[in-house]
């Protein structure tokens, strides 16, 4: 098995709905690190499981999405929490939209919200 992986780090801001968490039931931010890592089986011909460029441009472009953003007023947390869990399975999902997938395999996001907190999300194709 094959894997390849690209992290980027930004801040974006939310707060916890849904429960009594005390401060994080107020506004406040987070110095996140999303890990995007893609296993396969199979390299293409010229011996890429996915073209890391190709990584990095779709990471980017969903990261532009949240960074600096209320998560609570985007769209894809609408009626839900905005736990770190709910974040990384909208990143992958917006990932997997956005790149070539390579035949078999999985890709997962481990969504960091600080040093020692993380929260993974992985989908097969």
């Amino acid at each position: 098995m094959y894997s390849v992986a690209v992290s980027r780090d930004f801040i974006a801001h939310h707060y916890l709905i849904g429960g009594d968490w005390g401060s994080e039931n107020q506004p406040h931010s987070h110095h996140y690190v999303a890990e995007i890592r893609i296993d396969g089986t199979k390299l293409d011909r010229h011996g890429y499981l996915v073209d890391i460029v190709a990584i990095e441009t779709a990471l980017d472009a969903v990261i532009a999405e949240f960074r600096d953003q209320m998560l609570n007023d985007k769209t894809e947390f609408a009626g839900i929490n905005p736990s770190i869990e709910h974040f990384s399975r909208i990143i992958c999902e917006k990932i997997l939209d956005a790149i070539q997938r390579p035949g078999e395999g999985a890709l997962r996001v481990k969504l960091w919200e600080n040093q020692h907190c993380w929260a993974a999300f992985r989908q097969k194709f």
